[in-house]
């Protein structure tokens, strides 16, 4: 994990959803990354159409699934889209003024999937323990010591 990583996601929150849900883990991270993807591209074309109200529903979406996985940074952009909308819906205003928050959702979206996927991968790469002991030791059986 780097730095980065560490400011995309709480890590406790992924820690506890994963445990909680065991082995369904993988399966509904899978269910967050359609139903992300399809948040992301109705939130945009709701901007293109200036439907404030379109914006509401899949920004709320997005930002529940984002909190169930950690994923702080996406979550709070998706709140912050989803009450902008809400309050130009009561105000009777096109969203406009979230165009710069909405066009730097997608890149966030896929900047923090990725991390959420790569953590919950059996197959992740741990450093082993020991690091370097072991190649000395094949080292040493290779060369007939």
């Amino acid at each position: 994990m780097t730095e980065i990583d560490n400011e995309l996601i709480d890590w406790a929150v992924y820690s506890e959803t994963r445990s909680s849900l065991g082995p369904d883990f993988v399966r509904i991270l899978g269910y967050f990354r359609e139903d992300g993807t399809q948040s992301v591209s109705k939130i945009e074309a709701a901007m293109k159409a200036k439907d404030a109200a379109q914006i509401i529903e899949p920004a709320h979406r997005l930002k529940g699934g984002s909190l169930q996985f950690g994923a702080t940074r996406l979550a709070a952009l998706a709140e912050l889209i989803e009450m902008t909308a809400r309050k130009c819906v009561e105000h009777h205003h096109a969203p406009d003024e979230i165009l710069e928050q909405i066009v730097g959702l997608r890149p966030l979206f896929e900047e923090t999937l990725p991390i959420l996927e790569h953590e919950s991968s059996p197959v992740v790469q741990r450093q082993p323990m020991g690091f370097g002991r072991r190649s000395t030791l094949l080292g040493n059986h290779m060369s007939g010591r």
